[in-house]
């Protein structure tokens, strides 16, 4: 979660056409380095998969679609988004989630890219990849049911299991493309150069997984993820949640983090890394 919440923050200030600077050279943290929408929906999503998990909902043997315990996995979720969204109303979210907010009981259609910014918790909590990209569909549907969106979601999930779990960058460009068709071949050099603001996951989520691929380090992807721009604080969270699984966070990167959280997103973080998952506590 560290990685996805930093990227969020170090990308904030840099976020939309005007504000984006094209280079890897700036300040990791500035004033208004704060977090936005992406870091609260993963903290929501966060919240809801453990609840899930807790309850053993996923691990149903009669599971099926409409049953209880889809039913109940779905209610998880939505009550999660709308609990941590509506105590953090102004965090930045878009116009169709802040009605959802209000007033929606069901999805969309959409695929913008809050499928993915907020999916990466359950890149680390299932000890398969199946049950990884199950879960991660279940986190995008109560909102963004577009194949589109559950794709992105999918995807981003899918890199971060596979980093966590020891798979090469070359083996993860490659089922990624093999498994969800997204164009890798462009470097973040011919990205940037056009890349502008789109809130899509089919705009967002090649071009983060490519500044990951491309990153050497936690901080370079975040650099590089930056540097891109357009919708840069949720393309820098989904490349820095990538970029965790992979490499780690630096400590003082981790202290920098928790320092801007409030106390409640800072309980869900610490109930997220003391889970034991596939038998280690992190």
């Amino acid at each position: 979660m560290y990685g996805a919440i930093l990227g969020d923050m170090i990308g904030s200030p840099y976020e939309f056409d005007q504000n984006n600077i094209k280079t890897k050279e700036f300040p990791l943290f500035r004033p208004e380095s704060q977090f936005t929408d992406d870091s609260v929906m993963t903290v929501a999503v966060a919240d809801a998969l453990m609840k899930i998990r807790e309850r053993g909902l996923e691990e149903a043997a009669d599971r099926s679609e409409n049953s209880d315990e889809d039913q109940e996995i779905r209610f998880i979720i939505t009550q999660s988004l709308k609990k941590w969204g509506n105590r953090y109303p102004d965090a930045g979210y878009g116009v169709r989630f802040i009605k959802w907010l209000r007033i929606g009981n069901g999805p969309y259609g959409s695929y913008g890219n809050g499928s993915a910014m907020r999916v990466s918790p359950a890149g680390w909590l299932y000890d398969t990849m199946e049950k990884t990209r199950e879960m991660a569909r279940y986190t995008s549907v109560v909102t963004h049911d577009h194949p589109e969106g559950i794709k992105g979601a999918e995807a981003v999930a899918a890199v971060v299991f596979l980093a966590r779990t020891g798979a090469s960058k070359d083996d993860i460009k490659a089922y990624i493309e093999g498994e969800f068709g997204y164009d890798l071949s462009r470097t973040c050099d011919e990205i940037r150069p056009s890349y502008h603001h789109v809130e899509s996951c089919q705009k967002t989520v090649p071009e983060a997984v490519t500044a990951f691929l491309e990153g050497q380090d936690f901080v370079d992807v975040i650099r590089t993820a930056v540097s891109l721009g357009g919708d840069c604080d949720t393309l820098t969270c989904i490349a820095g949640s990538m970029a965790e699984a992979f490499y780690g966070v630096p400590e003082d990167l981790t202290e920098e983090c928790r320092a801007r959280l409030t106390p409640d997103m800072l309980n869900v973080v610490d109930r997220f890394y003391a889970a034991d998952i596939n038998g280690t506590v992190f």
